[in-house]
């Protein structure tokens, strides 16, 4: 089936789209959390062949200050598509659709962002589409909605947006961006996840009131699809926290698999350990006991000898005109020479 106002065959005879997709299929979404460091929050989305990238800094300080709100904080959002974003190269700076849908979002975040707890200041949200291709808006939206709480701003809930719309005739959800350029009708639509409100609804086209309320409808269930997958992209950056600190997300599985084996390959905490049983004959300070032979230092008591200095005090003969205590035998020895003298002759004198 094509469309009347094009040549353009969207929906072939099986009921399929261009992309082969069924007529209430969704887009592959992916969702990654915490890509940039600078900022406070950040996300990647990939939405089809869309890719949104968001970064969140504050709550900070307003700039000019007279639009500070005393009595509570202010969301800004800037919505860009940069140059190469399209097939045919984009004027870089901001324009008019530019400048419309960075009204439109913060409008629908500050339903859920908590704004009364941190009045004065701003929470800006900077919002880049790198590739485009249909939805971008509703891609852009999603994407913030989860660098928020990546960034622990206080909200309510998530804001989960997909658009949907009329092609051939035929209602189709998610449109590409051959069905969004030649389609005839187009319906933004984003809501919290958890209340089911409605905080952005737009439509561009003709439709009847029974169409509208089954895109509607469509819309909701679609919705509730994305919201289940922003969660688990939540979970899935949170839970690599541990208590020590946070596991390296961006390290491959490979790399973690080869860690692995190498704590496999290394020796067990318990041969750490074996060397240090030897350290048990430490317990057995039980031998000590045999140190008792150490008491045996009386000994040391043969030392008394050295009282014997005793003979010491025979020194005491050795006055001036005493001489050493000779042996009797040497002394007996000696007399009998004084003998052979012969004593001096009594009557000398005379």
């Amino acid at each position: 089936m094509s469309d009347p106002y094009t040549d353009v065959q969207l929906i072939d005879k099986k009921g399929l789209r261009l992309d082969g997709r069924k007529l209430d299929e969704l887009r592959p979404i992916k969702i990654e959390v915490g890509v940039l460091k600078r900022a406070d929050g950040s996300c990647y989305l990939e939405w089809g062949e869309n890719k949104v990238i968001v970064g969140v800094y504050g709550p900070r300080e307003v700039h000019p200050r007279h639009m500070q709100n005393p009595m509570r904080g202010i969301v800004q959002a800037r919505y860009n598509m940069v140059s190469f974003s399209v097939s045919e190269r984009k004027r870089p700076g901001p324009d008019r659709r530019s400048t419309e849908i960075s009204k439109l979002l913060p409008e629908a975040l500050e339903h859920v962002v908590l704004t009364d707890r941190f009045p004065r200041t701003t929470v800006d949200v900077y919002i880049e589409v790198v590739q485009a291709s249909a939805g971008t808006r509703c891609a852009g939206l999603t994407a913030a909605s989860v660098a928020l709480a990546d960034a622990g701003i206080p909200m309510r809930d998530l804001i989960a947006s997909v658009a949907s719309g009329k092609i051939g005739g035929k209602l189709v959800l998610d449109l590409g961006q051959a069905e969004d350029t030649y389609g005839q009708a187009d319906v933004p639509f984003a809501m919290v996840g958890r209340t089911g409100e409605v905080v952005l609804l737009q439509m561009d086209g003709h439709l009847t009131i029974e169409e509208f309320e089954t895109l509607l409808e469509m819309n909701r269930k679609a919705a509730l699809e994305v919201y289940e997958i922003q969660k688990a992209a939540l979970k899935d950056r949170y839970s690599s926290f541990t208590e020590e600190g946070e596991a390296e997300p961006d390290a491959p599985e490979e790399e973690k698999k080869d860690e692995k084996k190498e704590k496999k390959s290394s020796p067990p905490p318990k041969a750490d350990k074996e060397p240090k049983e030897p350290k048990e004959p430490k317990e057995s300070k039980e031998p000590k006991e045999p140190k008792e032979p150490k008491e045996p230092k009386e000994p040391k008591e043969p030392k008394e000898p050295k009282e014997s200095k005793e003979p010491k005090e025979v020194k005491e003969p050795k006055a001036k005109d005493e001489k050493a205590p000779v042996p009797e035998e040497m002394v007996e020895e000696a007399t009998p020479e004084k003998d052979d003298k012969g004593p001096a002759p009594a009557g000398g004198d005379e």
